[in-house]
């Protein structure tokens, strides 16, 4: 090697040493869920693309809502530094499956970003964005603050002590919360939320609409599921659990504010309550 090959690179090593990284180019969420995973449909570009804080995704099984967050995820640590998002399962098993996604999706992308620490459950990338799998339990998910993305996996198996245990999360951060899952009856802060709640933007799935399910196979898990799985599984409704003894339509029906109690006040010193 010549002297002035030796001196350039010198002088490149050098520069390597002292210059910045060049910026990492982030794809947008869209452009980063099609090289991952494959063209997502019409409801996931919806999901990627919207700026609501609060979603609820009511998504049947196998249509791809698992992978759709995870790369909302790995997005909003790419490009937003310093963040924490968590994912919430009512498993441990189900966090990591999750958390697997994200990393999956890492990798496809060529790991464009570098990794400060990494464990099974968690990343903390180059620009201080960590992303955290946890547990799903009340007694030790409790401690984290400043959450901007908080995504609850399976949120229909999440008890309400622990989704209760959660929304402190975002008390100062006023950060985003995603909740996706399939129904599981007609309770639960689940339900309530997707049939009460205000100020959430609801997007709903069913089997029927997801492309990659073919419609032989759906005919031939309603001939063999019982009748109140194929409809929470597939058709994403809050159907009444089987240990009822009277469904809800029934119950609700059964309840009139506009009829008068048939007994008011104190009869003869006797307090009747209705």
């Amino acid at each position: 090697m010549s002297s002035r090959s030796a001196f350039l690179s010198r002088l490149s090593a050098l520069e390597q040493r002292v210059l910045p990284p060049p910026p990492v180019v982030v794809p947008s969420a869209v452009e980063l869920m099609t090289t991952a995973v494959g063209e997502p449909d019409p409801w996931q570009v919806q999901v990627l693309t919207s700026r609501s804080p609060r979603m609820l995704l009511n998504c049947c099984r196998q249509s791809g809502k698992s992978q759709t967050v995870a790369c909302l995820a790995l997005h909003t640590a790419l490009t937003t530094s310093a963040s924490l998002t968590l994912l919430v399962s009512p498993s441990l098993r189900q966090s990591m499956e999750l958390f697997r996604k994200v990393a999956q999706a890492f990798s496809a992308l060529g790991q464009p970003m570098p990794l400060e620490a990494e464990t099974k459950l968690a990343y903390e990338l180059a620009n201080g964005s960590r992303l955290i799998a946890l547990p799903g339990t009340e007694q030790t998910i409790r401690g984290y603050s400043g959450v901007d993305l908080l995504i609850i996996d399976e949120a229909a198996r999440v008890n309400d002590e622990l989704y209760y245990a959660c929304k402190p999360f975002m008390a100062v951060s006023q950060g985003r919360t995603l909740c996706l899952s399939t129904p599981w009856g007609k309770r639960g802060w689940w339900f309530r939320e997707w049939s009460e709640g205000e100020n959430w933007q609801c997007i709903l799935v069913p089997a029927m609409q997801c492309p990659r399910i073919p419609p032989q196979f759906l005919a031939e898990e309603q001939r063999t599921l019982p009748a109140l799985w194929f409809r929470s599984e597939y058709c994403c409704e809050f159907v009444d659990v089987t240990d009822q003894v009277f469904g809800s339509d029934l119950v609700h029906a059964a309840l009139a504010d506009d009829i008068a109690p048939l007994f008011a006040g104190d009869a003869g010193g006797l307090s009747l309550w209705v």
